[in-house]
């Protein structure tokens, strides 16, 4: 994934499906021997990296077709987190990240994950993006 600056065996998606100026959705499959799979579930790590490379993923996606530099950016803080369920081996993963606020540098996204349509995580996260 050219848009996010983890590497195997750190990589939380598997495809960028859709990207806009509010809006990104990713596609992940849990896999046997997976970093963040303990007993066979995907662990809430894994599931808050997922979501972060998620808004990193649009992020970078969004620079790029503006002809800017991608920007590395950092989580300030993640609140609001709710599990509802953790993911088993096979599961794919859609995460939508929508964009709620930005000002300046700072970005405020709400992260949804689900699976087969049912909720599977959410969170609110605060971004920051290093200055170019």
């Amino acid at each position: 994934m050219k848009y996010i600056p983890q590497g195997p065996p750190f990589v939380m998606i598997d495809e960028l499906l859709r990207t806009g100026d509010t809006e990104t959705l990713t596609a992940f499959t849990v896999r046997e021997g997976h970093l963040f799979v303990d007993n066979g579930h995907f662990t809430e790590p894994g599931l808050m990296e997922n979501m972060a490379q998620t808004a990193a993923a649009g992020m970078g996606k969004k620079a790029e077709d503006n002809q800017e530099p991608v920007r590395v950016g950092f989580i300030g803080a993640i609140k609001n987190w709710q599990l509802h369920r953790l993911p088993v081996i096979g599961d794919t993963l859609n995460t939508r990240i929508s964009v709620l606020h930005q000002v300046m540098n700072a970005h405020i996204v709400q992260a949804v994950i689900t699976c087969g349509g049912a909720p599977v995580a959410e969170a609110e996260f605060k971004i920051f993006l290093q200055e170019a």
